[in-house]
This record gives C-alpha cells, sequence and structure tokens, in this order.
C-alpha cells in the first residue's frame, strides 16, 4: 500500500500566531518545522499584505491563536476575531492577556507554567538557601581575598524549620511547597482562593500571611489586584529578620519601598529574580551582601524550553482532536 501523502497546509488545523513585529516565533528550528508540519500557522507579519486586511480576511476561519512571548491581547483585538476559541500562551506569565475579555467571550486560556514550575520552584530555594547561608557573599569574601585578613565569615541561618509563606499556590508554587516541605519549613499560602484540595493553612490576605512567616515566597501572576501587593506594610509585618524571594513579577513588590526596607534594615533580605524595570535593577542592591540577584532566569534550563514546545503542541493537537487541554488558566 502507497504511503499516505503529507497533508498540505490548507488542510492542516489553522493556528494565528499573534505577535510583535520584533518578536520571532521562537525557538528551536526542530520545534518550528514540528508546528508548521502539523498545523497551518498563519503568521500577518510574513505576508506581504497589510496587517488589517490579512486579519479581516482570515478572522472567520480562526478558532486558535497562539501568542509570542508578552505580545499583548486586549479586548479590541479579541473583537476582531469572532470565532477565537482558545488562546496559547507561551509564556508562564499572562499579565499580557485581558484574561476578563477571554473569560466573558468563552475563549479558553492555557499557558506553560507546567513546563516551567520544576525549574522556577528549584530556583526559587536556590536563592532562599543563597539568601540564608549567604553563599553568594561568601563567594566575594573569598574571591576578594578577605579571608586572611577578617577570618571569620558572619553566621549563616538554618532552612529548616522556616516558616514560608507562598504567595500564588499554583503549578509553581506547588513545586515550591514540595521542595520546601523537604528541608523541614512549614508551609501557608494566600492565593484567590483557598484550595480545598490542600491542608496548608491559608490565609485570605498577604499581609496576615507575612505577618505569620519568616520567608514569603512569590510565584503569583501579575494583575491589576495583584500589583505592588508586597509593600511596606506587608515587609514590616514580615519583621527585620523576614526574607523576600521574588520568582513571579517585579511589579508584584513595590520596588521603592523594598529598596528603603532592605537598606534601612527592617527586612532580613531578598533573593530577586524579577524586577520592575527591567533590566534596570536598583544601583541601592548592589552593595547589599543579603540580596541575591538574578538576571530573570528562572526558566532558563534547556528542559524548560523543550517541555514548554511539547507543552505547546500537545494542547494545539487536545483542541483540534475536542481533548481536554493541559494547564488551562482557571478564572476562579
Amino acid at each position: 500500500m502507497a504511503d499516505k501523502e503529507p497533508q498540505q497546509p490548507e488542510e492542516l488545523p489553522i493556528v494565528l500566531v499573534h505577535r510583535l513585529p520584533s518578536y520571532k516565533i521562537p525557538l528551536d528550528p526542530s520545534f518550528r518545522d514540528q508546528l508548521r508540519s502539523q498545523f497551518h500557522m498563519l503568521d500577518p507579519h510574513e505576508s506581504p499584505e497589510p496587517y488589517d486586511s490579512f486579519l479581516a480576511r482570515h478572522a472567520p476561519f480562526i478558532r486558535v491563536l497562539m501568542t509570542i512571548g508578552h505580545s499583548p491581547i486586549s479586548a479590541e483585538f479579541l473583537e476582531r476575531l469572532p470565532v477565537l476559541e482558545l488562546v496559547v500562551a507561551t509564556s508562564a506569565g499572562l499579565n499580557h492577556i485581558d484574561l476578563p475579555a477571554c473569560w466573558s467571550r468563552g475563549i479558553v486560556v492555557t499557558n506553560v507554567s507546567l513546563a516551567f514550575a520544576e525549574d522556577v520552584a528549584d530556583c526559587a530555594v536556590g536563592l532562599l538557601i543563597d539568601v540564608l547561608r549567604r553563599i553568594s557573599a561568601a563567594d566575594r569574601f573569598v574571591r576578594g581575598r578577605l579571608w586572611p585578613v577578617k577570618e571569620n565569615y558572619p553566621l549563616g541561618f538554618k532552612l529548616g524549620g522556616k516558616r514560608v509563606g507562598i504567595v500564588g499556590l499554583g503549578s509553581i508554587g506547588s513545586e515550591v511547597a514540595k521542595r520546601l516541605l523537604a528541608f523541614g519549613c512549614t508551609i501557608a499560602y494566600t492565593s484567590r482562593n483557598k484550595k480545598q484540595s490542600v491542608s496548608f493553612p491559608f490565609y485570605a490576605n498577604v499581609r496576615d500571611l507575612a505577618a505569620n512567616s519568616d520567608v514569603l515566597v512569590l510565584c503569583c501572576a501579575l494583575t491589576k489586584e495583584t500589583y505592588h501587593m508586597i509593600n511596606k506594610d506587608v515587609m514590616v509585618a514580615l519583621g527585620k529578620d523576614g526574607v523576600i524571594i521574588n520568582v513571579g513579577r517585579g511589579s508584584l513588590i513595590n520596588e521603592k519601598e523594598l529598596v528603603q526596607c532592605l537598606v534601612g534594615g527592617e527586612m532580613g533580605g531578598a533573593g530577586l529574580d524579577v524586577y520592575e524595570n527591567e533590566p534596570n535593577v536598583p544601583k541601592e542592591l548592589f552593595g547589599l551582601d543579603n540580596v541575591v540577584l538574578s538576571p530573570h532566569c528562572a526558566v532558563m534550563t534547556p528542559e524548560s524550553f523543550e517541555a514548554l514546545d511539547q507543552l505547546i503542541v500537545v494542547n494545539l493537537k487536545a483542541f483540534f482532536s475536542n481533548k481536554p487541554l493541559v494547564s488551562v488558566v482557571s478564572n476562579e
């Protein structure tokens, strides 16, 4: 029997590629080829036709959109796609997508937090251990040849037994909790809603969580509600020995007030992978040995990106096969 001929692009399921002109389809060439072999990837920026004309001509047939990076999706943009049913985000953060507008239309949104969860959690725990045990500062101490001069290096702090408050107990927060339980920490959390399947203590607001924690680990999405949710009141409630770890988004924290508290000795330390105005980092933090800085790289492993690629394909194939989607963003 002759082999079945490969499907032609016009026969493949249509997926709109939504990206800023400066963005490219990611990506590893083999993954790009995998997408194009299974789906008709419509990219307006690859067409000589004007963008608005291209989108209007194809809009009646576009049920799925894949957004690249943090290309914005507004309510106005969604109105141009009358039959859209699914937005496949290629990021964990979703502050570039108008989620209420999607949900009001019944449009399902998926992200890739499951693909990143383990590696981001590893980074969060690494930052916490580094802050408490002063590992990066100790490295500078040795390299600066201060050991023979000063002899005694300042004491660090034990991780085991710490009360850790997790802000956002989603896929990443849950992985952080799993790791820290193994170190002997106790876990509490705050989230949009109490999770019935979780036995950890729940606090309805972040200030109360901070008042009952030694450490806050920020893993939640950036929204209008979570913008600057970590302010001076929360930092003071955490206490002068308290530590904040942020692997969520920079604007979850009022950065100016964070700097003031750290410089003024009102907090014990911080481990930061994200900032309000990346790639700019407040210069006041550079000289603080109780602060560990990382250049927004918590997800940066080859394993994360391989898992991301596969999760995107799994969701696209599931949608067009009427099978359950993975990593659906909840509107609860």
